[in-house]
């Protein structure tokens, strides 16, 4: 046994701020029509993709000491804490959980609206914006806020639960 929970559900929660930051972005771009050297260009909406950690692709590598042995030992070259019965503790490599694969641009990203007033129209009036929609931007929000929280609460309850365990 493993206490891989913490990395899954901290994987989790840093995939989730990732998004929320990503949209975030988007939000704050809705109506960029040039890119931050001044030049036109507008903003593309980003989404996130995820990728899951497999423990099998990610940790190979040390195995425990024999699960008989009464004693924990202490690695100082990795700082790994070994206790008996196969249970490592900070071995600073995610075992599981959730990574960002990639933060990529949206397809249909830009929009062709008619805005004669606007200064970045071209000759015929027409501008191109982001094709950002805010109640969809607020959605994916409240989404990774709620998914965060979640693993936020795993986390806890685990801790609580284990707390609980050692007083028994």
């Amino acid at each position: 046994m493993s206490f891989n929970i913490f990395d899954i559900a901290g994987s989790g929660m840093t995939a989730q701020r990732i998004k929320m930051d990503t949209v975030a972005s988007n939000i704050a771009n809705i109506n960029t029509t040039r890119r931050p050297d001044g030049s036109k260009g507008v903003y593309v909406k980003k989404d996130v993709s995820f990728r899951t950690i497999y423990e099998d692709t990610v940790n190979r590598g040390y195995s425990n000491f024999a699960s008989n042995s009464p004693d924990a030992e202490f690695d100082p070259k990795t700082g790994n804490m070994l206790i008996n019965a196969n249970v490592a503790l900070n071995n600073g490599v995610i075992t599981g959980g959730v990574r960002v694969d990639e933060i990529y641009e949206a397809e249909n990203g830009v929009k062709t609206v008619y805005d004669p007033s606007h200064p970045d129209a071209d000759e015929e009036g027409y501008v191109d914006l982001p094709n950002i929609s805010l109640v969809e931007e607020m959605v994916g929000m409240i989404s990774a806020s709620r998914a965060y929280e979640a693993n936020a609460t795993v986390a806890q309850n685990v801790t609580t639960m284990m707390q609980t365990a050692m007083n028994i």
